[in-house]
């Protein structure tokens, strides 16, 4: 018989108890901080389809992009439709917003789910990944874009990333763009013969593309292009100067080479890197997207938003350490499991910074606690027949060496766990 394997790309996630440094636990400790983090600035979760119209993806993304052109998972369903797995979420809340005719309010929104693309995997990218957003609709440029900067912030200080740099530059408005491009086909016009097929093939289709060019020879040739700071305003100057000056002791850097590889940014964008990474160090990205609602069918909306590689933020986070105490609850009898139960129960409630764990196996006392000792428990807590007649409980600390369990009754042991920080 055929051995199941997961697909090339796609990743299990299962938490690791004793091994705290495990991926799995980190990712899933890096989203809990994320949440955090994003209600502490008056987020509020949207959830939308992992499954939406290829369609929706060819009229946001681009479909002039990698992303759409070669990394999406499209297919036929039964109604002959093309339907692709979501590589991103800004176009599904967008969708969203619109049809549900919310796009004539304000929205602080957060996301986080699995998204997927058709690329090569390598360290901190898989074909399926997982993917936080913020999107802030229907705010202006201005106090948005600082917001956005104090949450990259907020996350780097949580997440603990000193060598963490934030890149910031601003394309302008469709004219700004529009002359730049113009100047930047000219200036490459006497280099075409040193440029591969593929990057020509991105310059015809959208010139700010071959900017973000991995390719050594054609970043050389690019030193001295144009900038397109040359050509914005100078109100989008000064914001990128207002960025850099609200937050002065941050490592913040105008970089004139920045794009984002979705069609949809326009004005103000970002990304925050990590060396720790890699050749492809960035681990959240984002900016303004001012037309996408319009060029869906919705109503002229400004908005801006950010994407988090959940994968490539857990890799570069220090490891976290659990502040909650586990106590295992250990029965020694079957014939007292429905009273003992009922006290592991109403415990649970004591105290939120401790985590009881019921034994639920028919092993051994000895080896129950073992397994205490394996799953790292800072108490033992048993309960036998003696124990539910006098209304008292075990308590004995794993921590401790040839430390002695102590009798308390329930009300003795309810006072204890309260007192546990």
């Amino acid at each position: 018989m055929e051995k199941l394997h997961s697909l090339t790309g796609m990743m299990d996630l299962i938490f690791q108890k004793d091994n705290q440094s495990d991926l799995s636990n980190k990712i899933f400790e890096t989203e809990k901080r994320l949440i955090k983090i994003f209600e502490s600035y008056s987020l509020k979760e949207i959830r939308t389809p992992s499954l939406e119209s290829e369609n929706l993806f060819k009229r946001s993304v681009g479909d002039s992009s990698d992303i759409v052109n070669k990394e999406l998972y499209t297919f036929k369903d039964k109604n002959d439709k093309n339907i692709s797995l979501r590589p991103e979420g800004t176009a599904g809340v967008a969708r969203s917003i619109i049809e549900k005719k919310l796009d004539n309010d304000f929205h602080r929104l957060w996301y986080l789910g699995p998204m997927w693309r058709y690329e090569r995997p390598q360290k901190g990218r898989f074909r399926q990944f997982y993917q936080a957003g913020v999107e802030l609709l229907g705010y202006p440029q201005g106090l948005s874009e600082l917001e956005m900067i104090s949450m990259i912030i907020s996350i780097n200080s949580e997440m603990d990333i000193h060598d963490a740099k934030i890149k910031i530059n601003h394309l302008g408005d469709k004219k700004a763009k529009n002359n730049f491009s113009i100047a930047l086909k000219d200036y490459l016009l006497p280099y075409l013969s040193e440029i591969d097929e593929k990057e020509i093939e991105r310059l015809q289709k959208n010139p700010l593309r071959i900017l973000d060019s991995k390719n050594t020879e054609t970043q050389e040739i690019l030193k001295n292009a144009p900038s397109i700071l040359d050509f914005v305003s100078s109100d989008s100057k000064h914001l990128l100067d207002k960025i850099k000056n609200t937050f002065p002791d941050e490592s913040i850097e105008i970089d004139s080479k920045l794009v984002r590889g979705l069609d949809y940014y326009t004005g103000f964008i970002f990304e925050a890197i990590s060396e720790k990474l890699g050749a492809q160090n960035s681990y959240l990205g984002g900016g303004r997207y001012d037309h996408l609602f319009e060029d869906l069918g919705g109503k002229k909306l400004p908005a801006i938003g950010m994407a988090i590689g959940i994968e490539r933020l857990a890799d570069i986070a220090r490891d976290f350490k659990n502040k909650t105490t586990l106590l295992s609850f250990i029965i020694i009898s079957d014939k007292i499991e429905q009273k003992a139960y009922k006290i592991a129960h109403d415990l649970r409630s004591v105290n939120k910074n401790i985590v009881i764990e019921v034994q639920l196996s028919d092993s051994s006392i000895k080896s129950k606690l073992r397994r205490a000792n394996k799953d790292n428990a800072t108490y033992a807590i048993i309960v036998g027949e003696e124990e539910i007649e006098s209304n008292t409980i075990l308590l004995k600390s794993l921590k401790e060496e040839n430390s002695d369990q102590k009798k308390l009754t329930v009300e003795e042991i309810k006072s204890f766990l309260k007192s546990i920080n």
